[in-house]
Formats: structure tokens, sequence, C-alpha cells
């Protein structure tokens, strides 16, 4: 059995993390959730089963680990996007659209049974929070240029944002993803 190691400690077990979720990712997606044992992610990770339990207690509980890091890429990718510069109404077009990709390739990753297991924790509920508060202070920029509707606060105007482009999982085309976002950005536009 290969020896995982890195110089430090967090490295380390940053290195073992990575391979016990990478090794359970596969496994689940080859066979699904219900047929994939931790003794299969410790072999395939190229660890020992005493060691897989230091980490984690259950392939459920990888699984949700690896989302939730997952997650907080994306949520720092938009982040990044949103920070940008450009006008704001630009920034805030290209963090939309950004995010109704995400959306979109979501439903390609994983079968119904793990994304009801990964969509229904608290990590969540957090992100979107964190989605609602970039889009509200990107939208308060583009408000404040002039551009964006008056008649609707701008808190519900993010919370719009976050459903209607949340639809872009059920669209069948990257053409129609990028109408979706179109349609978004012309209801938020001042009159």
């Amino acid at each position: 059995m290969p020896k995982l190691w890195s110089e430090t400690v967090a490295g380390h077990r940053r290195t073992v993390q990575d391979a016990i979720i990478g090794a359970a990712w596969t496994l689940v997606s080859e066979r699904g959730l219900l047929s994939v044992s931790m003794s299969q992610v410790a072999e395939a990770a190229g660890i020992g089963r005493a060691t897989l339990y230091k980490y984690f207690p259950d392939v459920e509980s990888i699984l949700v680990a690896g989302h939730q890091r997952h997650v907080g890429e994306h949520l720092e990718q938009l982040s990044g996007i949103g920070r940008g510069i450009g006008r704001p109404g630009d920034r805030l077009a290209a963090v939309l659209e950004a995010y109704a990709f995400i959306a979109h390739h979501r439903r390609h990753g994983v079968g119904d049974e793990v994304a009801a297991l990964l969509h229904r924790g608290e990590h969540v509920g957090r992100a979107e929070q964190q989605l609602v508060a970039l889009f509200r202070d990107l939208l308060t920029d583009v408000r404040q240029a002039g551009d964006l509707r008056e008649d609707v606060d701008v808190e519900e105007l993010a919370i719009y944002c976050l459903h209607a482009l949340g639809a872009a999982a059920s669209l069948p085309s990257a053409a129609a993803v990028r109408r979706l976002v179109q349609v978004t950005l012309a209801a938020l536009r001042s009159s």
C-alpha cells in the first residue's frame, strides 16, 4: 500500500483527505452509493481502514465533505468574478452567468440518491446565504449606477436571482442557460 505524505502535518492531512474524497467519488460514480464500503474506499485511496476511520465515519460523510469543499470552491470563484474590474452591471452579468453554469453542470454530476444526500445539509443553506449576499452586494452596486429597477428591494432581487438561475440545472444546453441569464438580467433592469 503506498504511503501518502507531505512536508507538513496539515499538508499530509489535506493529501490524505483528497485521496479519500477522490476515491469515494470515483467508486460511488462507478457503483452507486449503496454499493461502496469503507474498505473499498481505503483500498482505492491507498490507506489502511484505521486511517480512513480517523478522518471519516462513513461513505456519506466523505461525500458530504467533498461536496462542502466543492461548494466552497464555487463560492470563491463567484466572489472573485464579482470583485473583478469593470462596470457593476457587467460584473453582475458575469457572476450570474457563472452561477447558472454551475447549476447547469450540477445535474450532470451525480445520481439522484447522491444529490439528495448532498443537498440536504446545513452547508447548502449557508452557501445559499453567501450567494444571496454576493448577489445583493452586486445588485446594490448596479442600483447605485442607476441600472437596476427601483420597485423591488435588493434583497428580494438577490433571492430571485438565486432561484431563477437554479432552473439552469434543468436546461438541456448551454444556449438555453445563456438565454435564462439574459431573461433574468432583463427582469432586473431599470425601465
